[in-house]
């Protein structure tokens, strides 16, 4: 698996996702924050609309593709940012949250834009595998355009904004063994 061999840790279990016909499997990290791998789940009903995350399109390798921030209020981040997508209301188990989607399932700068969500419940409880996010490059071809945008919702000087030739996501963790890059 992609973030086993990029991170040098397997991912625990997660869950699925019945109204995107998704499974995912979770990687905790320090900060309360994880790392996701998410894809269409085989078992499941095509979900009758697109799924998130462009993942109907997602074609090539395993690879950083996408991230999400937190809300604390998600309908006015929404209001400033229509084209994040509708607001659904989620559910797994004993967890609820509310997630921005675009009805085509393509966030905004192919992903470089992050999708918007807020939980309702605490989120899960993940033991902390030791890893720590040190970075998070975000790579596009209107770089200045999406730093603009971004500078109204983070303000974390991980996350960072630089010009590319196309959309893509680089993250590194400090890790026990020393810098591990996810691509």
């Amino acid at each position: 698996m992609h973030l086993a061999a990029s991170l040098g840790l397997p991912p625990g279990p997660g869950g699925r996702h019945a109204v995107m016909g998704t499974h995912n499997r979770l990687l905790g990290l320090e900060d309360g924050l994880y790392v996701e791998a998410i894809a269409p789940d085989p078992e499941a009903a095509p979900p009758g609309r697109a799924r998130w995350f462009a993942l109907d399109d997602f074609e090539g390798q395993p690879r950083l593709s996408n991230w999400v921030l937190r809300c604390e209020d998600l309908e006015l981040v929404v209001a400033a940012n229509p084209d994040a997508g509708r607001i659904l209301a989620l559910e797994r188990g004993p967890f609820r949250w509310r997630m921005a989607v675009p009805d085509d399932g393509r966030l905004p700068f192919g992903g470089c834009f992050p999708a918007l969500m807020q939980w309702d419940t605490a989120p899960p409880a993940l033991p902390s595998s030791g890893l720590r996010l040190e970075r998070l490059i975000l790579r596009h071809p209107e770089a200045d355009a999406l730093r603009t945008r971004l500078g109204a919702l983070v303000s974390d000087p991980r996350i960072t904004v630089e010009p590319g030739p196309a959309a893509a996501l680089a993250a590194r963790f400090a890790t026990p063994d020393g810098p591990r890059d996810l691509l």
